[in-house]
């Protein structure tokens, strides 16, 4: 029996972030993962799929070289080394979730599945697990939607799509979040045809829908055809691994490829989580604002927390959920999920990165408010780079308070950092416009849209008195 003062369930990097803090600090951690170490985020996830966004635009650069006086010819993709290129990035990074790296650190690592015997044990292969607190940190897995004739389908999901290694013919893409969208755009500056279909109203429902719009546009400039309402009434499989999908509407697309992109489900069965008293839903396993389950000892965290842990499934946001979770297990320290801003980024070309209260959102929680703009074409860097597509929009208070940010556009999920450290140090959008910012650079954006705050006030009698009273005085 193994008694350590942490049990780690999942080496995805919620968990990883676990067991290498908790080490560091010198307790005893035991940490099970019964797949590959690393998780979705190495190895079918975040890194695979900027991998490949990568390589998509160094062929659009390529492309569009000769509007700078660069002749570079035609560009020829070879698919077999776009795919070694994506699966040396995992390489690469892959010595840093290790095994071996982990257990250089002090933490037993067991390769296998966990599973609880009662409320206080946790039995992984012939290994019993009593330890003071368990952290469950079993990620999610891609959901499929309920479409007839999808099952018969061989179709892909992101844990399979960075395995192709020959052109697709046609790419179907379901599902127009953040995945599909990315993925689509893509394969499509990587030369495929590519049909995005997503069953709402408009791409990307979570973010403000004047700055998905610029993404919808770029979509449809790079040659995508992007179907929106798009009701899909089955999935009949064709000749030589083709199909074909028949929307609600009698319009019949069809293709060599699809990949479903239709969100994400947190990972909540194998566990036997009813034998030790942890509750789940379709949610996820529920959690407090603490992030403890229904049984006191256990934390979840990560894509598999729900109930007030449940939320955006990004792998920040499990760091974060990591870091809380420590204070509390071993410091005793309270903890409160849900207080900090978090940002989320979808990239595409442009990119689109947000944080806090959409304007729809704002207005219904503040009623009054102010939107500020500055759009990248009015950006001396952003010219001089031919990257002037999309534009900042900030959301704040009639005095001043930050309440969200939205930016489409070049390195929009690095221009969000200010805003984001703003929110979370309360400060005004004053501050943001009084800081120097070097020229000529892309993050002169947000200066620009801050001081679009303090404009109405050069237009206030009493400031244009004081400047008339000033002159007079010499």
């Amino acid at each position: 029996m193994l008694q350590p003062d942490l049990c780690v369930i999942g080496a995805g990097s919620a968990g990883l972030s676990v067991a290498s803090i908790a080490a560091s600090l010198g307790a005893s951690v035991v940490l099970i993962e019964k797949n590959r170490m690393g998780g979705d985020c190495l190895n079918v996830g975040c890194v695979p799929s900027k991998a490949l966004i990568a390589a998509s635009l160094h062929v659009r650069n390529m492309r569009e070289a000769g509007s700078f006086g660069i002749e570079a010819g035609e560009v020829a993709v070879d698919f077999a080394k776009v795919h070694a290129h994506v699966k040396g990035a995992i390489a690469a990074i892959a010595p840093m979730d290790s095994t071996e790296r982990y257990r250089a650190m002090g933490v037993s690592v067991i390769e296998s599945e966990a599973r609880f015997t009662d409320a206080d044990t946790v039995l992984a292969g012939d290994q019993a697990i009593r330890a003071r607190r368990f952290v469950i940190a079993a990620g999610s897995r891609p959901a499929a939607p309920p479409i007839p004739g999808l099952e018969q389908a061989p179709y892909l999901t992101n844990e399979t799509i960075f395995d192709l290694t020959e052109k697709p013919a046609h790419l179907v893409v379901i599902g127009g979040g953040a995945v599909g969208v990315e993925i689509a755009q893509a394969y499509r500056l990587l030369g495929v045809k590519v049909t995005l279909l997503e069953a709402g109203e408009r791409l990307m429902a979570q973010e403000d829908p004047e700055m998905a719009g610029v993404i919808y546009q770029a979509l449809r400039s790079d040659g995508i055809a992007v179907r929106t309402g798009a009701a899909i009434d089955r999935i009949e499989l064709g000749k030589s691994g083709s199909f074909g999908i028949a929307l609600s509407g009698g319009e019949r697309i069809e293709g060599s490829h699809l990949l479903v992109a239709a969100g994400r489900k947190p990972v909540v069965d194998g566990m036997d989580l009813e034998v030790a008293g942890i509750d789940a839903d379709a949610s996820g396993i529920r959690v407090d604002k603490g992030l403890r389950t229904t049984n006191p000892r256990v934390y979840a965290i990560g894509d598999c927390a729900g109930g007030a842990g449940s939320g955006a499934r990004f792998t920040h946001v499990a760091n974060h959920h990591a870091g809380l979770v420590i204070r509390n297990a071993l410091f005793r320290l309270p903890i409160r999920v849900g207080q900090a801003p978090i940002p989320r980024v979808t990239y595409t070309a442009p990119e689109l990165a947000s944080v806090g209260l959409t304007e729809a959102q704002a207005r219904k929680e503040h009623g009054s408010i102010r939107i500020l703009r500055w759009a990248f074409a009015d950006n001396d860097r952003a010219r001089t780079e031919r990257q002037t597509g999309g534009h900042v929009k900030a959301v704040v208070t009639p005095r001043g308070r930050i309440l969200g940010c939205s930016i489409a556009g070049p390195h929009a999920g690095e221009l969000i950092m200010p805003w984001v450290l703003a929110m979370s140090r309360s400060l005004k959008v004053s501050d943001l416009a009084g800081l120097i910012y070097p020229y000529p650079t892309f993050s002169e954006v947000t200066k620009s849209a801050a001081v679009e705050f303090l404009k109405p006030s050069a237009q206030n009698p009493w400031v244009r008195r004081l400047v008339s009273l000033v002159r007079r005085l010499g």
